[in-house]
């Protein structure tokens, strides 16, 4: 993908969830919510302090992060619908 994410931001995957419950009911995609995990595609060099040094990023492309429901801006990107928003958006790394 040609597109890299300036200073602090991260370019997210949103990686969808199950389409049945535990139960084996079918959830219909009116229904669904949008999902809060994701894959990290790309990431921006990173945020600056006010001295001008540079704060590497926490994650890099590949990690899986949990995201806040409203976090980042919605785009579509080599037919792709991705996430733009700031590293400090991610509540979190799954592992």
């Amino acid at each position: 993908m040609a597109f890299k994410p300036l200073h602090d931001r991260v370019l997210v995957r949103r990686i969808e969830g199950e389409e049945k419950t535990k139960g084996g009911l079918i959830i219909p995609d009116t229904a669904k919510e949008k999902p809060a995990e994701g894959e990290i595609v790309s990431v921006g060099e990173g945020a600056r302090k006010d001295s001008g040094e540079l704060i590497a990023p926490t994650v890099k492309a590949g990690d899986r992060i949990l995201f806040g429901k409203w976090s980042g801006t919605e785009v579509t990107l080599d037919g792709k619908e991705l996430l733009i928003m700031k590293e400090s958006d991610i509540l979190g790394i799954i592992s």
